[in-house]
Protein backbone atom coordinates (compact mmCIF):
# COMPACT_ATOMS: atom_id res chain seq x y z
CA UNK A 1 0.00 0.00 0.00
CA UNK A 2 3.32 2.62 0.94
CA UNK A 3 4.39 1.92 -2.35
CA UNK A 4 0.97 2.56 -4.58
CA UNK A 5 0.13 5.35 -2.24
CA UNK A 6 3.55 6.76 -3.45
CA UNK A 7 3.41 5.94 -7.09
CA UNK A 8 -0.08 7.23 -7.33
CA UNK A 9 0.53 10.69 -5.08
CA UNK A 10 3.31 11.63 -7.21
CA UNK A 11 0.80 10.90 -10.53
CA UNK A 12 -1.67 12.53 -9.50
CA UNK A 13 0.04 15.87 -8.19
CA UNK A 14 1.83 16.37 -11.52
CA UNK A 15 -1.48 15.73 -13.16
CA UNK A 16 -2.91 18.82 -11.31
CA UNK A 17 0.35 20.78 -11.76
CA UNK A 18 0.01 20.01 -15.53
CA UNK A 19 -3.62 20.84 -15.85
CA UNK A 20 -3.57 23.89 -13.83
CA UNK A 21 -0.82 25.32 -15.44
CA UNK A 22 -2.25 25.08 -18.36
CA UNK A 23 -5.30 27.71 -17.14
CA UNK A 24 -3.03 29.39 -15.45
CA UNK A 25 -1.32 29.98 -19.07
CA UNK A 26 -5.01 31.45 -19.86
CA UNK A 27 -7.19 32.41 -17.15
CA UNK A 28 -9.17 34.60 -19.44
CA UNK A 29 -9.80 31.85 -21.64
CA UNK A 30 -11.18 29.60 -18.55
CA UNK A 31 -13.03 32.46 -17.07
CA UNK A 32 -14.84 32.24 -20.49
CA UNK A 33 -15.66 28.75 -19.66
CA UNK A 34 -16.95 29.30 -16.29
CA UNK A 35 -19.10 31.59 -17.59
CA UNK A 36 -20.88 28.60 -19.44
CA UNK A 37 -21.21 26.84 -16.48
CA UNK A 38 -22.63 29.87 -14.66
CA UNK A 39 -25.39 30.51 -17.29
CA UNK A 40 -28.97 30.33 -17.20
CA UNK A 41 -29.15 27.22 -19.24
CA UNK A 42 -26.53 25.58 -17.28
CA UNK A 43 -26.18 25.92 -13.21
CA UNK A 44 -28.21 29.02 -13.62
CA UNK A 45 -25.18 31.25 -11.41
CA UNK A 46 -25.72 34.34 -13.00
CA UNK A 47 -24.75 36.34 -10.11
CA UNK A 48 -21.34 34.73 -10.41
CA UNK A 49 -20.52 35.44 -13.59
CA UNK A 50 -18.74 39.15 -13.00
CA UNK A 51 -16.52 37.29 -10.83
CA UNK A 52 -15.70 34.59 -12.75
CA UNK A 53 -11.74 35.99 -13.79
CA UNK A 54 -11.36 36.23 -9.73
CA UNK A 55 -13.04 32.76 -9.60
CA UNK A 56 -10.97 31.27 -12.69
CA UNK A 57 -7.37 32.68 -11.13
CA UNK A 58 -8.11 31.54 -7.50
CA UNK A 59 -9.12 27.88 -9.24
CA UNK A 60 -5.57 27.35 -11.20
CA UNK A 61 -3.55 28.59 -8.55
CA UNK A 62 -4.80 26.77 -5.94
CA UNK A 63 -4.73 23.57 -8.51
CA UNK A 64 -1.10 24.05 -8.88
CA UNK A 65 -0.50 24.44 -5.37
CA UNK A 66 -2.64 21.38 -4.01
CA UNK A 67 0.12 19.68 -6.74
CA UNK A 68 2.90 20.76 -5.32
CA UNK A 69 1.69 20.20 -1.64
CA UNK A 70 0.65 16.13 -2.84
CA UNK A 71 4.08 15.66 -4.36
CA UNK A 72 6.08 17.75 -1.11
CA UNK A 73 3.85 15.83 1.50
CA UNK A 74 3.12 19.32 3.13
CA UNK A 75 -0.22 19.14 5.41
CA UNK A 76 -1.33 15.22 4.27
CA UNK A 77 -4.73 16.04 5.54
CA UNK A 78 -5.17 19.59 4.50
CA UNK A 79 -4.37 18.66 1.08
CA UNK A 80 -5.95 15.48 0.16
CA UNK A 81 -9.41 17.10 1.38
CA UNK A 82 -8.91 19.76 -0.71
CA UNK A 83 -8.24 17.20 -3.63
CA UNK A 84 -10.95 14.99 -2.47
CA UNK A 85 -13.54 17.87 -2.33
CA UNK A 86 -12.17 19.31 -5.88
CA UNK A 87 -12.33 16.04 -7.73
CA UNK A 88 -15.52 15.47 -5.92
CA UNK A 89 -17.19 19.11 -7.47
CA UNK A 90 -15.66 18.33 -10.89
CA UNK A 91 -17.05 14.52 -10.92
CA UNK A 92 -20.35 16.26 -10.31
CA UNK A 93 -20.38 19.29 -12.79
CA UNK A 94 -18.54 16.95 -15.94
CA UNK A 95 -21.38 14.36 -15.38
CA UNK A 96 -23.66 17.48 -15.25
CA UNK A 97 -22.51 18.95 -18.33
CA UNK A 98 -22.15 15.17 -19.78
CA UNK A 99 -25.19 13.70 -19.08
CA UNK A 100 -27.64 16.77 -20.11
CA UNK A 101 -25.19 18.18 -22.63
CA UNK A 102 -24.81 21.26 -21.38
CA UNK A 103 -20.93 22.40 -21.87
CA UNK A 104 -19.35 20.82 -24.78
CA UNK A 105 -16.11 20.70 -23.33
CA UNK A 106 -15.12 20.91 -19.79
CA UNK A 107 -12.29 23.32 -19.82
CA UNK A 108 -9.85 20.76 -17.51
CA UNK A 109 -6.80 21.24 -19.63
CA UNK A 110 -8.01 25.14 -21.41
CA UNK A 111 -7.04 24.59 -25.69
CA UNK A 112 -4.45 22.22 -25.33
CA UNK A 113 -6.14 19.09 -25.15
CA UNK A 114 -10.11 18.93 -26.06
CA UNK A 115 -12.10 16.67 -23.99
CA UNK A 116 -15.88 15.55 -24.80
CA UNK A 117 -18.33 15.29 -21.60
CA UNK A 118 -18.37 11.92 -21.11
CA UNK A 119 -14.07 12.08 -21.51
CA UNK A 120 -13.75 14.82 -19.21
CA UNK A 121 -16.47 12.54 -16.77
CA UNK A 122 -14.89 9.66 -17.25
CA UNK A 123 -10.88 10.91 -16.69
CA UNK A 124 -12.65 12.52 -13.23
CA UNK A 125 -13.87 9.75 -12.31
CA UNK A 126 -10.68 7.79 -12.77
CA UNK A 127 -9.08 10.62 -10.66
CA UNK A 128 -11.35 10.20 -8.11
CA UNK A 129 -10.55 6.40 -8.06
CA UNK A 130 -6.97 7.17 -7.45
CA UNK A 131 -7.39 10.36 -4.78
CA UNK A 132 -9.58 7.42 -3.17
CA UNK A 133 -6.50 5.18 -2.99
CA UNK A 134 -4.38 8.38 -1.76
CA UNK A 135 -7.04 9.13 1.36
CA UNK A 136 -7.19 5.21 2.61
CA UNK A 137 -3.18 5.26 2.38
CA UNK A 138 -2.88 9.29 3.46
CA UNK A 139 -1.05 7.72 6.56
CA UNK A 140 2.01 7.21 4.10
CA UNK A 141 2.26 10.62 2.92
CA UNK A 142 5.31 12.19 4.15
CA UNK A 143 7.74 15.15 3.28
CA UNK A 144 10.30 14.55 0.79
CA UNK A 145 12.38 16.90 2.45
CA UNK A 146 12.67 19.02 5.11
CA UNK A 147 10.64 21.59 6.50
CA UNK A 148 12.99 24.70 5.51
CA UNK A 149 12.99 23.44 2.18
CA UNK A 150 9.73 22.39 1.72
CA UNK A 151 8.58 26.09 2.59
CA UNK A 152 11.16 27.42 0.19
CA UNK A 153 9.42 25.59 -2.63
CA UNK A 154 6.00 26.71 -1.95
CA UNK A 155 6.75 30.22 -1.35
CA UNK A 156 8.47 30.22 -4.98
CA UNK A 157 5.56 28.05 -6.60
CA UNK A 158 3.07 30.73 -5.04
CA UNK A 159 5.03 33.66 -6.00
CA UNK A 160 5.45 31.83 -9.39
CA UNK A 161 2.06 31.23 -10.17
CA UNK A 162 1.16 34.77 -8.98
CA UNK A 163 3.47 36.27 -11.16
CA UNK A 164 2.54 34.46 -14.38
CA UNK A 165 -0.94 34.79 -14.14
CA UNK A 166 -0.75 38.99 -13.32
CA UNK A 167 1.98 39.07 -16.69
CA UNK A 168 -0.36 36.72 -19.11
CA UNK A 169 -3.62 39.16 -18.03
CA UNK A 170 -1.77 42.36 -19.01
CA UNK A 171 -0.80 40.86 -21.91
CA UNK A 172 -1.19 37.68 -23.46
CA UNK A 173 -0.83 33.72 -22.74
CA UNK A 174 2.81 32.49 -22.96
CA UNK A 175 1.97 29.39 -24.94
CA UNK A 176 -1.22 29.90 -27.65
CA UNK A 177 -3.14 26.54 -27.31
CA UNK A 178 -5.90 28.19 -30.22
CA UNK A 179 -5.82 28.01 -34.36
CA UNK A 180 -5.50 31.69 -34.15
CA UNK A 181 -1.24 31.51 -33.24
CA UNK A 182 1.04 33.30 -34.86
CA UNK A 183 2.19 31.71 -38.01
CA UNK A 184 -1.06 30.45 -38.54
CA UNK A 185 -3.24 30.63 -41.67
CA UNK A 186 -6.87 31.69 -40.56
CA UNK A 187 -8.13 30.33 -44.36
CA UNK A 188 -6.23 27.29 -44.01
CA UNK A 189 -7.81 26.41 -40.74
CA UNK A 190 -10.93 26.62 -42.39
CA UNK A 191 -10.55 23.71 -44.99
CA UNK A 192 -11.52 20.37 -44.35
CA UNK A 193 -8.97 17.26 -45.76
CA UNK A 194 -10.42 15.44 -48.72
CA UNK A 195 -9.76 12.37 -46.23
CA UNK A 196 -11.09 13.68 -42.90
CA UNK A 197 -13.33 11.17 -41.17
CA UNK A 198 -17.05 12.19 -42.16
CA UNK A 199 -20.07 11.91 -39.27
CA UNK A 200 -22.28 9.27 -39.12
CA UNK A 201 -25.96 9.09 -38.19
CA UNK A 202 -27.93 6.56 -37.07
CA UNK A 203 -31.54 7.25 -38.63
CA UNK A 204 -34.84 5.02 -36.77
CA UNK A 205 -37.79 5.04 -39.35
CA UNK A 206 -40.89 4.91 -37.87
CA UNK A 207 -43.67 3.03 -40.18
CA UNK A 208 -47.32 1.93 -39.85
CA UNK A 209 -47.20 -1.65 -41.17
CA UNK A 210 -50.66 -3.82 -40.92
CA UNK A 211 -51.42 -1.69 -37.83
CA UNK A 212 -48.33 -2.07 -35.99
CA UNK A 213 -45.68 0.47 -35.43
CA UNK A 214 -41.92 -0.96 -36.21
CA UNK A 215 -38.91 1.23 -36.52
CA UNK A 216 -36.38 0.07 -38.45
CA UNK A 217 -32.53 1.50 -38.34
CA UNK A 218 -30.05 2.23 -40.96
CA UNK A 219 -26.91 4.45 -41.47
CA UNK A 220 -28.60 6.96 -44.09
CA UNK A 221 -30.58 4.70 -46.48
CA UNK A 222 -33.98 4.75 -46.98
CA UNK A 223 -35.45 1.56 -45.77
CA UNK A 224 -37.76 -0.78 -48.07
CA UNK A 225 -41.13 -1.59 -46.34
CA UNK A 226 -43.99 -2.73 -47.36
CA UNK A 227 -45.63 0.12 -45.11
CA UNK A 228 -47.04 3.77 -44.33
CA UNK A 229 -43.92 5.88 -43.14
CA UNK A 230 -44.47 7.58 -40.26
CA UNK A 231 -41.72 9.48 -38.87
CA UNK A 232 -38.12 9.30 -38.54
CA UNK A 233 -35.06 10.08 -35.74
CA UNK A 234 -31.84 10.73 -36.29
CA UNK A 235 -28.94 10.76 -33.94
CA UNK A 236 -24.73 11.49 -34.64
CA UNK A 237 -23.19 8.37 -33.46
CA UNK A 238 -19.63 9.56 -34.19
CA UNK A 239 -18.63 13.08 -34.77
CA UNK A 240 -17.16 13.99 -38.03
CA UNK A 241 -14.03 15.80 -38.58
CA UNK A 242 -14.39 19.99 -37.56
CA UNK A 243 -11.36 22.36 -38.58
CA UNK A 244 -9.76 24.07 -36.17
CA UNK A 245 -11.21 27.68 -37.66
CA UNK A 246 -14.89 27.62 -37.54
CA UNK A 247 -17.87 30.15 -37.29
CA UNK A 248 -15.47 32.99 -39.21
CA UNK A 249 -16.98 35.39 -40.48
CA UNK A 250 -16.51 39.52 -41.30
CA UNK A 251 -19.72 40.52 -41.65
CA UNK A 252 -21.37 44.31 -43.12
CA UNK A 253 -24.93 44.78 -43.78
CA UNK A 254 -25.40 40.70 -44.12
CA UNK A 255 -22.31 40.07 -46.27
CA UNK A 256 -19.68 37.90 -45.47
CA UNK A 257 -16.29 39.87 -46.51
CA UNK A 258 -14.08 36.99 -44.95
CA UNK A 259 -12.65 35.42 -48.42
CA UNK A 260 -11.64 38.64 -49.50
CA UNK A 261 -10.17 40.07 -46.69
CA UNK A 262 -7.82 37.13 -46.16
CA UNK A 263 -6.07 37.68 -49.31
CA UNK A 264 -5.35 40.84 -48.21
CA UNK A 265 -1.53 41.21 -48.37
CA UNK A 266 -1.20 43.86 -45.28
CA UNK A 267 -4.73 43.76 -43.22
CA UNK A 268 -5.00 45.04 -39.45
CA UNK A 269 -7.68 43.82 -37.36
CA UNK A 270 -8.89 45.56 -34.09
CA UNK A 271 -10.82 43.20 -32.47
CA UNK A 272 -13.26 43.76 -29.10
CA UNK A 273 -15.88 41.37 -28.97
CA UNK A 274 -18.23 43.22 -26.42
CA UNK A 275 -17.42 47.38 -26.99
CA UNK A 276 -19.53 47.38 -23.15
CA UNK A 277 -16.88 45.60 -21.28
CA UNK A 278 -14.19 47.11 -23.53
CA UNK A 279 -11.18 49.38 -22.36
CA UNK A 280 -11.98 52.48 -24.18
CA UNK A 281 -9.76 54.97 -23.32
CA UNK A 282 -7.42 52.60 -25.06
CA UNK A 283 -8.58 53.41 -28.25
CA UNK A 284 -6.94 56.62 -28.15
CA UNK A 285 -3.84 55.15 -28.54
CA UNK A 286 -5.45 52.15 -31.41
CA UNK A 287 -6.28 55.77 -33.25
CA UNK A 288 -2.43 56.31 -33.51
CA UNK A 289 -1.87 53.19 -34.47
CA UNK A 290 -4.20 52.30 -37.01
CA UNK A 291 -3.68 56.09 -38.13
CA UNK A 292 0.15 54.97 -38.85
CA UNK A 293 -1.09 51.41 -40.87
CA UNK A 294 -3.00 52.95 -43.25
CA UNK A 295 -0.13 55.57 -43.84
CA UNK A 296 2.13 52.55 -44.38
CA UNK A 297 -0.36 50.95 -46.44
CA UNK A 298 -2.47 48.61 -44.38
CA UNK A 299 -6.07 47.93 -45.01
CA UNK A 300 -7.11 48.30 -41.39
CA UNK A 301 -11.05 47.03 -39.94
CA UNK A 302 -12.44 46.17 -36.44
CA UNK A 303 -14.52 43.17 -35.86
CA UNK A 304 -16.63 43.14 -32.67
CA UNK A 305 -20.14 41.53 -31.79
CA UNK A 306 -21.42 44.70 -30.78
CA UNK A 307 -24.04 46.53 -32.58
CA UNK A 308 -23.39 49.66 -35.15
CA UNK A 309 -24.79 52.00 -32.94
CA UNK A 310 -21.74 51.30 -30.41
CA UNK A 311 -19.27 50.76 -33.18
CA UNK A 312 -20.61 53.70 -34.85
CA UNK A 313 -20.53 55.95 -31.58
CA UNK A 314 -16.89 54.60 -30.51
CA UNK A 315 -15.54 55.53 -34.51
CA UNK A 316 -17.03 58.97 -33.90
CA UNK A 317 -15.86 59.85 -30.63
CA UNK A 318 -12.32 58.53 -31.30
CA UNK A 319 -12.27 60.15 -35.14
CA UNK A 320 -11.62 56.19 -35.90
CA UNK A 321 -10.15 55.96 -39.55
CA UNK A 322 -11.50 52.40 -40.20
CA UNK A 323 -15.02 50.51 -40.30
CA UNK A 324 -16.16 47.82 -38.18
CA UNK A 325 -17.62 44.05 -39.05
CA UNK A 326 -19.70 42.13 -37.21
CA UNK A 327 -17.97 38.84 -35.95
CA UNK A 328 -19.50 36.23 -33.83
CA UNK A 329 -18.39 36.69 -30.57
CA UNK A 330 -16.68 32.95 -29.19
CA UNK A 331 -14.76 33.71 -32.18
CA UNK A 332 -13.44 36.80 -31.28
CA UNK A 333 -12.94 36.00 -27.78
CA UNK A 334 -10.67 32.82 -29.19
CA UNK A 335 -8.74 34.76 -31.49
CA UNK A 336 -7.35 37.15 -28.68
CA UNK A 337 -7.46 37.16 -25.14
CA UNK A 338 -7.59 40.98 -24.58
CA UNK A 339 -10.44 43.33 -25.10
CA UNK A 340 -9.45 45.19 -27.83
CA UNK A 341 -6.23 43.50 -29.13
CA UNK A 342 -4.28 44.15 -32.27
CA UNK A 343 -3.72 41.42 -35.19
CA UNK A 344 -1.85 42.26 -38.00
CA UNK A 345 -1.95 39.94 -41.08
CA UNK A 346 -0.70 38.54 -44.68
CA UNK A 347 -2.98 37.04 -46.60
CA UNK A 348 -4.45 35.32 -43.71
CA UNK A 349 -1.49 33.97 -41.98
CA UNK A 350 -0.85 35.77 -38.31
CA UNK A 351 1.82 37.60 -38.31
CA UNK A 352 1.60 39.79 -34.95
CA UNK A 353 -0.96 39.15 -32.42
CA UNK A 354 -0.93 41.62 -29.34
CA UNK A 355 -2.37 42.68 -25.82
CA UNK A 356 -3.58 46.54 -25.77
CA UNK A 357 -0.78 47.27 -23.44
CA UNK A 358 1.46 46.13 -25.82
CA UNK A 359 0.73 48.33 -28.89
CA UNK A 360 4.01 50.43 -28.98
CA UNK A 361 5.67 46.82 -30.07
CA UNK A 362 3.37 46.93 -33.41
CA UNK A 363 5.65 47.14 -36.49
CA UNK A 364 4.77 47.87 -40.15
CA UNK A 365 6.69 47.58 -42.62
Amino acid sequence: MKYLVGVVRIFVGILFIISGFIKLNDPVGFSFKLEEYFSQGVLDLPFLTPFALAISILVVIVEVMVGVMLILGYKRKLTVWTLLTMIIFFTFLTFYSAYFNKVTDCGCFGDAIKLTPWESFTKDVVLLVLILIIYVGRKYITPLVNSKTLMSVLYVSFIACVGYVYYVLNHLPVIDFRPYEIGKNIEEGMNTPADAPKAVFEYKWKFNVNGNEEIYVTNGDYPTVDGEFIDVETEEIQAGYEPPVHDFTIEQNGEDFAAALLQEPKLVMVIAYDLRKSNLEVFKEIKAVTDNALKAGYKVIGMSASGPDQTDALKKENNLAFDFYFTDETTLKTIVRSNPGVLVLEKGTIVQKLHYNDLENLIFE
